[in-house]
């Protein structure tokens, strides 16, 4: 199962402001909705292509309501998330699986939240120590060359 996690803006609350439009609750209403992190919501799909497709149809209120749309696909990582445009350049084939792990963005995580992120390159096994927070853990998130330079 690909796992897709939404991280609220800071000002709003994103649960809410998803269920409470009728267009962005019918294409929720078949997902059984979880909250992993502080003001996030988290689900499962069948696919990478179901996942993004989701987020797509969902585009206008997460433009509005939210700062991250993270997939988790098992046929790439089981620990490292895709960003939405990462996700998508996958599933179109371009961008291959392996070749999708330099660029990273890692979020420190304390308390049940989701910390500032921190931009790492890999260049080995070893990733940098998140440094930004004392954490608990952390979130890594594989992102596109261009996002990454942002």
């Amino acid at each position: 199962m690909t796992r897709v996690c939404l991280v609220g803006s800071e000002d709003v609350e994103l649960r809410y402001e998803l269920v409470s439009r009728e267009t962005a609750r019918n294409a929720l209403a078949t997902y059984d909705l979880r909250e992993p992190y502080r003001n996030t919501v988290a689900l499962e799909t069948v696919s990478l292509g179901a996942a993004v497709a989701l987020l797509n149809d969902l585009n206008w209120y997460l433009v509005r309501f939210a700062d991250e749309s993270l997939v988790l696909e098992p046929s790439v990582s089981d620990e490292e998330w895709l960003s939405r445009d990462l996700a998508a350049a996958i599933r179109d084939n371009d961008v291959a699986a392996d070749e999708s792990e330099r660029f990273l963005k890692v979020f420190g995580v304390s308390d049940g939240e989701l910390l500032e992120p921190m931009f790492v390159t890999r260049t080995g096994h070893e990733l940098p120590e998140y440094d930004l927070h004392e954490v608990d853990d952390t979130l890594v998130v594989r992102v596109t060359e261009d996002e990454f330079g942002a």
